[in-house]
């Protein structure tokens, strides 16, 4: 048993998965799966972070990028302010315009 311990800070490690950059800490987590790839996308107020999971091979990237521009307004209901918008094809963050609330 004394040797399993030191695995239990690898197990936690593998569990968490995608994790967001420090100023989206708190943030509102989503995890999609869209053609085929996993996506997990962090919102906190107007500013927006999605990160793909996954192994991307060569060629795929543009198509990667694309959908994770397109999943942005589908997951928080607010329109991506493209200028804002930087990362690649493995995480990128922007900011939004969301719909005033009543």
């Amino acid at each position: 048993m004394k040797h399993l311990i030191p695995l239990i800070p690898l197990v936690f490690l593998t569990a968490c998965g995608a994790s967001p950059a420090p100023e989206f800490m708190g943030a509102t987590r989503t995890d999609v799966n869209l053609n085929g790839r996993d996506y997990t996308v962090f919102q906190k107020g107007e500013r927006v972070e999605v990160i793909r999971l996954g192994y991307a091979r060569r060629g795929e990237h543009q198509e990667i990028r694309a959908t994770m521009i397109e999943l942005i307004p589908r997951v928080t209901g607010c329109k991506l302010r493209e200028s804002t918008l930087q990362g690649d094809s493995g995480e990128m963050r922007g900011s939004l315009d969301c719909p005033k609330q009543p």
